[in-house]
């Protein structure tokens, strides 16, 4: 089985064009499992299909139609990588190194969800296991996860920029979920003050608001308190504009509105933007801030990069030993049958001996075959990493004769 990887992300679409291959758990769960052994990983920033296949080609063409029956126009911005290049893409991207923010510590919880939502085998479940140990390693071994680790507290940040001073601003959160969270505790941070939670589902909603001490209020009352709002920030998985300019326009009496629109497909019409003392960002307009924050992280990403890269070599050597490992385990095994013929056929002779006699004959015997099989063993599993690890197979199991009694 190889390792095919097709997909898009914010360094090569924008915004527009992500948010139309964006796929919910579900829909991503679905899609991995029409495709066979597969894993969709879909975020704010990406969309990525991970399949495993003995026909590479075949599992990338099935990945490329996948893809572009979501979007016809997404095709020109895929990439496609293959195996070790294909598990070092993964792993940057658990590592956060990959990321909007870098180092932001969302997508590893993002990475596990996908593999679970997935329908991984042995190779898929191997590559996106070892991507999760990439990741936790790099955090645990960098600080390249240091403020602002997540898009949230880039939003925050940019709320700073605005107003200059966060005290006593009105924060309006549409949406309940993780990230309209970590928002509202990163606005919280700066001396913003939380006063209403609207999201779909209402439990949801009087939950978060409770912990802020804020009133939870239908999306359909979100036009009424912009009035009094400085900050509104939008975070939900809904298909279409919570929010549109014509409503922002009549509800806000004139006041300096910031919009922050943290969701793919995006909450928010883009048309806010060119209302006057309106100020609408989304995801992509944070790079401005993740770039004041690279300077400080360079040296910490450099040493992430050297984990996730050694991270990739033991995938790689992994991967290149499925195909001697058959082989290795057919020439024991015929060995081990040899040795066992061997001494049923002294039975007479064994026979004679005491059980301690019996056990060192039978030990002896066994360190024979271990010794002689031991330097092919190590030769074809160094060999197993470059282009001769399939010529070493064969050519043990030619010269064995492996196989052949059933018919192989």
């Amino acid at each position: 089985m190889r390792l095919v990887l097709v997909g898009t992300s914010h360094h090569h679409a924008p915004i527009e064009l992500r948010e139309r291959v964006s796929l919910d758990r579900e829909n991503a769960s679905a899609l991995a499992e029409r495709l066979g052994e597969a894993i969709c990983l879909s975020t704010c920033n990406r969309t990525e299909l991970y399949v495993a296949a003995e026909d590479l080609e075949d599992a990338e063409r099935r990945a490329v139609d996948a893809l572009t029956e979501l979007e016809p126009e997404v095709e020109p911005v895929l990439y496609r990588l293959r195996d070790q290049a294909a598990a070092l893409h993964l792993f940057r991207v658990a590592a956060g190194l990959d990321s909007l923010v870098p180092g932001e510590g969302e997508i590893l919880g993002q990475v596990r969800a996908a593999h679970e939502a997935g329908t991984p085998g042995r190779l898929l479940d191997r590559v996106f296991r070892q991507a999760l140990h990439a990741g936790r390693k790099v955090r645990a071994q960098t600080a390249i996860g240091e403020s602002p680790a997540s898009v949230s507290g880039a939003a925050a940040a940019l709320a700073e920029q605005v107003f200059g001073d966060l005290a006593g601003r009105s924060v309006v959160l549409i949406g309940a979920g993780k990230i309209s969270e970590q928002a509202a505790r990163n606005l919280l941070s700066r001396g913003a003050r939380i006063a209403f939670v609207a999201n779909r589902t209402v439990e949801r909603g009087d939950e978060l608001a409770e912990r802020f001490g804020a009133e939870a209020i239908p999306l359909e009352r979100i036009g009424e308190e912009l009035a009094q709002a400085d900050v509104v920030v939008s975070s939900t998985s809904a298909s279409g504009y919570i929010l549109d300019a014509v409503t922002v326009e009549r509800s806000r009496r004139g006041r300096q509105l910031l919009l922050i629109d943290l969701a793919v497909p995006r909450d928010l019409d883009p048309a806010i933007h060119e209302l006057d003392g309106c100020y609408l960002y989304d995801i992509d307009d944070l790079e401005a801030i993740v770039s004041e924050t690279l300077a400080g992280r360079r040296g910490e990403a450099a040493r992430a990069e050297a984990i996730v890269a050694a991270e990739a070599e033991k995938f790689h050597e992994w991967q290149a030993s499925l195909d001697v490992v058959p082989a290795i385990a057919s020439l024991r095994a015929r060995a081990e049958e040899i040795r066992e013929a061997e001494l049923l056929k002294a039975e007479g002779l064994l026979g004679r001996l005491d059980d301690g006699e019996r056990r060192a004959v039978e030990s002896i015997t066994a360190q024979i075959v271990n010794k002689l099989l031991h330097l092919p063993t190590v030769r074809m599993k160094q060999a197993a990493v470059s282009a001769d690890g399939v010529i070493y197979a064969d050519a043990v199991r030619h010269l064995f004769g492996l196989g052949e009694e059933d018919g192989r």
